[in-house]
């Protein structure tokens, strides 16, 4: 639900929208990939915790990191689409 939630925010930054909501979806980032890096952490998933900690880092909002608009918008979607394609692989480990 998490994993959903975040890419739909970050989906919606395609759109244009006012400057306060991007601020948001900055903070909702870093608080979402603090938690699942550190459920990763607790299973023992090295790979997942660099992964969502490093995301953690990038989307963080208090030392904001100048890509450019264009630039954020392709993180945007790999960013989504990474979430959205971990929970059919994780849905596969867990039913082989």
């Amino acid at each position: 639900m998490l994993k959903i939630a975040l890419a739909v925010l970050l989906f919606l930054c395609l759109l244009d929208m006012p400057y306060g909501f991007y601020q948001f979806v900055r903070f909702v980032a870093l608080i979402g990939f603090g938690i699942l890096a550190y459920k990763a952490n607790e299973a023992n998933k090295n790979t997942e915790l660099i992964i969502y900690g490093g995301l953690a880092l990038l989307f963080q909002p208090f030392f904001k990191i100048a890509l450019g608009r264009e630039m954020w918008n392709i993180v945007d979607v790999i960013v989504g689409i990474g979430l959205i394609g971990s929970l059919f692989i994780n849905r596969e480990k867990s039913q082989s």
